[in-house]
């Protein structure tokens, strides 16, 4: 990328957004144009100190792109519904599919090469395992109707005889860090987890209702928002083959792991209390996730991610014991 690229970040006010949006200004990238609908006060705290040239709604960012043609030089596509427990799929559909596909489209007739948040939750259960392979996209069974919208615009962009220059859907595993506040029930277990602490001195985790998983023992793939960031800015970058890339560490780790992390670098005693997972997620609950990382490491992508417990160390005591956005 050079320096006087024009580069859009939808989503930009949001937790990964507006640390794509750090990540870009420190590499002297400020002719930014940020797209999300900015009514979120906690949300704008999140761009706070940060340059761009514009900052656009995204209901008038396809008139904008249509009124300044060739203008743009990479979009990162971060913008979507991502509460996994709304499930009125048409919400899904309009934000997550149907604005994504304008995108795409828009991508092609301009020449721009986009970067989109995908996601794990296209996996579903696992029964197909967790490997980026483009042709397993349509055997996937999400749990939810987020990870549906997510899928299907996968397999639709993978349809496409018209692409972008490069496209690439980076698939999102389970990530946490600082710019988080707004997201309510949708933050990192981190997050709530570190209040619970501060209030309380302990942590309530979900028990495990699967015979072969010991409460607090289910695993998941968390990725620290520092490594998802350096996984999209390889992607645009280095424009390996187009197609979809696990985003993850490729190690799964338990919320045990999790939270006992919290609590040494809190210097407090390992209190842990498990209680029922809500019988509304329940039957849509993964016991067990892991990206497979191979297919973007053949492709060259050597930077080492974070641990769990260094990302969360930094996490907790860089930002949110001092209430500090990035």
């Amino acid at each position: 990328m050079e320096q006087k690229n024009t580069i859009v970040v939808t989503g930009a006010a949001g937790f990964i957004g507006s640390c794509l949006v750090a990540k870009l200004n420190e590499q002297g990238y400020n002719n930014l144009i940020l797209v999300d609908h900015f009514s979120d006060e906690k949300k704008l705290a999140n761009l706070q100190h940060k340059k761009y040239a514009q900052k656009i709604h995204r209901d008038q960012f396809f008139e904008w792109l249509n009124k300044h043609p060739n203008t743009v030089d990479y979009i990162f596509h971060l913008g979507a519904r991502t509460d996994t427990t709304e499930m009125d799929y048409e919400v899904h559909r309009k934000w997550n599919l149907d604005y994504s596909k304008n995108l795409w489209e828009m991508s092609v007739e301009q020449h721009i090469p986009l970067v989109y948040a995908s996601s794990a939750a296209t996996y579903g259960n696992g029964e197909w395992g967790y490997k980026d392979d483009n042709e397993l996209s349509e055997k996937l069974v999400p749990l939810n109707p987020y990870g549906r919208s997510k899928n299907e615009f996968d397999i639709w962009a993978l349809q496409q005889k018209k692409k972008p220059p490069f496209w690439a859907g980076a698939k999102f595993f389970n990530v946490y860090g600082p710019n988080e506040f707004h997201k309510g029930r949708m933050a990192s277990v981190i997050f709530h987890a570190y209040y619970q602490i501060k209030k309380t001195g302990s942590v309530k985790l979900f028990r495990s209702h699967h015979p072969d998983y010991k409460d607090g023992e289910q695993l998941r793939d968390f990725i620290y928002v520092q490594d998802i960031i350096n996984i999209c800015t390889w992607l645009m970058q280095k424009q390996p083959e187009n197609g979809l890339y696990n985003a993850g560490t490729g190690k799964a780790r338990s919320f045990n792991d999790l939270v006992t992390a919290i609590f040494n670098t809190l210097s407090l005693p390992v209190k842990i209390e498990y209680i029922d997972t809500p019988l509304d997620i329940r039957d849509k609950y993964q016991y067990f996730t892991e990206a497979d990382m191979s297919k973007i490491k053949k492709a060259g992508f050597d930077i080492p991610f974070v641990s769990l417990e260094a990302g969360v160390q930094e996490y907790v005591s860089k930002y949110l014991q001092h209430d500090l956005y990035i």
